[in-house]
This record gives structure tokens, C-alpha cells and sequence, in this order.
């Protein structure tokens, strides 16, 4: 039987050149480019062959079992599928913990947590986006305009690291959370490179009546591979993207306490025998009150994710992004280099360019044109986010590609010409950025590491598409 309509049937590359072309050249930057953004990997061919599946035809509204349309019986084994294997992935008990995976990335996923669990303007604090918090944790400037829809919505104060050593005061967070009273304390952050004193945290939330909930976007695949602290013993909720040191998809989910609350989980007052109530609070959140249907082609790709994150080899692989992580680290020490708390602990340095007399948004750009891939970042007592004082580097993306200790510190290296260009630009053409940009693109010593970024990148392997063609 002829399609209706014939252009189905044809594959990409003569449906439509024109965007065929595009995806080829953004293969050929990934493979012959350094990607040391901390927030970014590579996922694998399966779970792409997922996400490029029928599974993005079907609406299914609503939770297994209980859908607004029908047709889903196959979407229901999906989701429910991906919802055992996200618990297995932790270790978690079904009876304890529940979780919803359909928020469309991390952003909606903590939207609907406080969707749930609070009213307009009730109180949160979470980690400050200059001390490496996250937009969604609440987030206002210096001047008092509230940037992120939390910090309109909601109350937020911020807390912040010690300007001395980088990190959290959990001391002043103490005596900021009796002041501020909040309904939520967060912790996580997008760019905070040691772990979280969850146990702390718990205390002090108990402390002020607080619900406590971690964001673990980040190291949400070091915790699985329980390579990083678990919060899941002491938070109430936990968050989290599954694209990053996961390597999944771009989507997001929703861990909460179900159950009978036992011990020190009853909060004062509270009889014996009660019961979490999370569960129907944030799956109302999460639709119908600020999603509609859920993307099943990502349900799909993060259930394969989460598959492959209960291996040997995904452990392995979490191992080695801390390894890499740690000598990048101390390969730009030995260049005499400031990092924020002098290391790390997990898959991202914090680089503090301050003293070198070069901006984090000039250092991106000099990076970018020789096809090394990392992002400007405020580091510990600034206040800008467009011109801060240090860059933000993972490992995650480049041990997807199977890059060791010895090959990060060769990355290291290009870090340290790439910076000693920009220091020399800056001295002839001034500290105009627009200025720095245009001489950066003519610089014979950038055009040089270019050539060797991609000598370099082009002898590694690239997970989820053959670069043979290319």
C-alpha cells in the first residue's frame, strides 16, 4: 500500500538535506572538539535509537493505569518499566520511595516539587547561583530583580559559601534558616565541586520545620554509582536531570519519601503511623498542573539509561570521571593555577581566573574557537553572571569517550596556552570584550591549538554515531 504521504518514508538525508547537513557538522564538532562542559555528555546509540522511536507518536496524559486517552497499554509498560528501574538504580525500597519520571527536564521537575509542597510566597533557601547554586533554587540580583519564576513566585534567601575556603557555611546557613524560617531548604548546585553534608542539612531543616530536598542534576550518575554521598538517606525529595553524569536523555525525575513515617521521620506532633503525602501532591504537580503529556520517547531512552546504569561498567566508567576530574584538577595547580577549594570531589573544578587578570567570558571565547568546550562561571565573591571570575570544567563527556588521567592532563595543558594567548591579547588589544573577541578569531597561536584540539579529540571513540562518514 502507497503512504499517504510519501515524504514519511524517505530517510532523513533525502527528506531534508538542508537539516541532515546541520546535524552532520554539529557530529563532526562533538568528535573533533574537547567537550568540558559539566553539565553535558555523550549518551549511547541505544538510547538515542529510543528517543528517535515510535514511543513520540503517543499521548498518555496522566499516571499507568489512569491515562485521559487510550491506546496506552505499551506506554504503560514503559513508564512503569522506567519507574522500577529508577529505583533499582538507587537502591531504593518501592515501599519507601516513589518517583515520576515524567518532568520534561530538571527545571519543571523542581517547579512541580514546589508546586506540591508549597503556597505562593512561602519561604525556600537554596544555594546562591554566584556561589554555584542553580536558577532554579531561587535567584535574585544584587539590585533585588528576581530572575528566576522561584524567586517570583516564592521567597527565596539564598545562602552562600565561605569566602575563605569556597565552602557551604553550613554554620551561617544555621543561623540565616532560624532567621528566614523556610518551608524548603535545597541543597545541589551546578557548579559546587565537593560533597553535600546531607546529615547537616537534615538537622537543620528538622531544626526550623522544613522540608528538605536535594537537586542531584549533577552527580545524579556518581551517586548511582555510589561514587558520590547519598542523599535519599536524609532528604524528604530528590531531583534530577538524566542527560548529565547519567548519561541519558534530556529529561527529568522526581524522587519522594511514600509510606509509614518511622522515628525521627515524624515531625513534632505528628502520631505515630502517619504517612508521607507526597506522593498524589507531586504527580498532581507535575500534570495536570504545569505539564501535559508526557515525552515517552525520553521515558523510553531513560529506562534504557537506567538499565545500563546498574552495570560493573557504568560504575567503572563514574569511577573514572572522578579520577579524571582530580588530575585535570592538579595538573592546573601545578601550573601554579587557583582552584575554588583547591579540588575536587566529583566530576567538575571550579577554576578561579581572578588573579590571572582574565574573565571567565573571555576565556570561553578563546577556548571555543579552538574547539575546546567549557562555560564561564561565577566563582566565590563575585556578582556577575556575565562577566564572572573563573570557568566551570567536566569530565563527564570526554570519559564517555574514554579518556584517562594522562589525556586529562594533556587537556590541562591546552588550558594553559589557551590562557597565556588571552593574557597576551588582552595586552595588546586592550580588556574590551568585544575588542578581545574579534582578535581572538585572527590569533595564528589559536589557529595552532585548533589544529591540535582536533589532531587530539579525532583519536578517541564517539559514543552513539559512527564518525567514519564524516
Amino acid at each position: 500500500m502507497d503512504a499517504i504521504f510519501p515524504e514519511s518514508l524517505k530517510h532523513l538525508q533525502e527528506a531534508d538535506p538542508e537539516v541532515y547537513g546541520i546535524i552532520q557538522d554539529e557530529k563532526r564538532r562533538q568528535w573533533k572538539g574537547i567537550e568540558l562542559i559539566a553539565s553535558e555528555n555523550f549518551t549511547s546509540l541505544p538510547v538515542m535509537e529510543a528517543l528517535g522511536s515510535c514511543l513520540t507518536n503517543k499521548y498518555s496524559e496522566g499516571q499507568p493505569g489512569a491515562r485521559y486517552y487510550g491506546g496506552n497499554e505499551h506506554i504503560d509498560r514503559i513508564e512503569n518499566l522506567c519507574k522500577a528501574r529508577a529505583l533499582q538504580a538507587y537502591r531504593l525500597n518501592p515501599g519507601s520511595w516513589g518517583v515520576n519520571v515524567q518532568p520534561y527536564s530538571g527545571s519543571p521537575a523542581n517547579f512541580a516539587v514546589y508546586t506540591a509542597l508549597l503556597n505562593p510566597h512561602d519561604r525556600i533557601m537554596g544555594l546562591d547561583l554566584p556561589s554555584g547554586g542553580h536558577l532554579t533554587h531561587g535567584y535574585y540580583t544584587a539590585g533585588g530583580k528576581k530572575i528566576s519564576a522561584t524567586s517570583i513566585y516564592f521567597e527565596s534567601l539564598p545562602y552562600k559559601l565561605d569566602p575563605k575556603t569556597g565552602l557551604i557555611d553550613y554554620d551561617k546557613l544555621e543561623e540565616k534558616a532560624l532567621d528566614f524560617r523556610p518551608r524548603l531548604i535545597i541543597c545541589g548546585g551546578s557548579a559546587y565541586p565537593r560533597e553535600w553534608n546531607y546529615k547537616r542539612l537534615k538537622e537543620i531543616a528538622d531544626k526550623v520545620g522544613a522540608y528538605l530536598m536535594s537537586d542531584m542534576a549533577h552527580i545524579s550518575g556518581l551517586v548511582a554509582a555510589q561514587v558520590a554521598d547519598q542523599p535519599f538517606e536524609y532528604c524528604d525529595i530528590v531531583t534530577t536531570t538524566t542527560h548529565k553524569s547519567l548519561r541519558g536523555p534530556r529529561a527529568g525525575m522526581i524522587f519522594f519519601r511514600r509510606g509509614v513515617k518511622t522515628g525521627d521521620q515524624l515531625k513534632k506532633g505528628e502520631p505515630e503511623g502517619s504517612t508521607y503525602d507526597f506522593e498524589d501532591k507531586i504527580n498532581f504537580a507535575v500534570f495536570p498542573s504545569l505539564q501535559g503529556g508526557p515525552h515517552n520517547h525520553q521515558i523510553g531512552a531513560l529506562a534504557v539509561a537506567l538499565k545500563h546504569a546498574q552495570t560493573p561498567e557504568f560504575v567503572e566508567y563514574q569511577k573514572q570521571v572522578v579520577a579524571n576530574s582530580r588530575a585535570l584538577g592538579a595538573a592546573l595547580m601545578a601550573h601554579g593555577y587557583k582552584l575554588v577549594t583547591d579540588g575536587t570531589d566529583n566530576h567538575l573544578v571550579l577554576w578561579d581566573l581572578r588573579k590571572e587578570g582574565i574573565t571567565g567570558s573571555k576565556m570561553e571565547k578563546a577556548c571555543d574557537v579552538c574547539h575546546i568546550t567549557l562555560n564561564k562561571n561565577a566563582v566565590v565573591g563575585d556578582v556577575s553572571a556575565m562577566a564572572p571570575g573563573g570557568v566551570r570544567i567536566g569530565a563527564p563527556a570526554m570519559t564517555s569517550r574514554g579518556l584517562k588521567e594522562a589525556d586529562f592532563e594533556k587537556i590541562a595543558d591546552f588550558l594553559h596556552r589557551v590562557l597565556e594567548v588571552c593574557k597576551q591579547i588582552q595586552e595588546k588589544h586592550g580588556k574590551l570584550l568585544k575588542d578581545f573577541n574579534k582578535a581572538v578569531e585572527d590569533n595564528d597561536d589559536i589557529r595552532q591549538l585548533l589544529k591540535e584540539v582536533q589532531e587530539f579529540s579525532g583519536g578517541f571513540a564517539m559514543p552513539g554515531f559512527d564518525v567514519s562518514a564524516l
